[in-house]
């Protein structure tokens, strides 16, 4: 039994440190994915011209604070932004480049 637990062990050697970065900047990337979005339906509702001065202020505040978030959790993990547009190929990138 030892046999096998032995090669079922080289077989899944896994960096844990690289396994974890690779899970932040996923997360991190499905979190910048989600804010641009909003970002970018606010800025049509603000074109509309439905909100109030005041939900337009909240709005742009709102968003301020949430990229000036995205920024510090990069910096906590080494990564910038531009880390976290993923590449699919032929179909582009996952995020719009600023």
């Amino acid at each position: 039994m030892s046999e096998h637990t032995g090669a079922r062990e080289s077989r899944f050697d896994v960096d844990r440190d690289q396994m974890g970065r690779d899970l932040v900047s996923l997360v991190l990337t499905v979190v910048e994915l989600l804010r641009q979005l909003m970002e970018r339906q606010a800025i049509r509702r603000v074109e509309q011209g439905d909100l109030s001065d005041a939900q337009v202020d909240q709005i742009g505040e709102t968003l301020m604070h949430l990229e000036e978030r995205m920024t510090e959790l990069c910096d906590q993990h080494g990564l910038h932004l531009e880390d976290l547009n993923l590449d699919l190929g032929p179909l582009g990138s996952l995020l719009p480049r600023h």
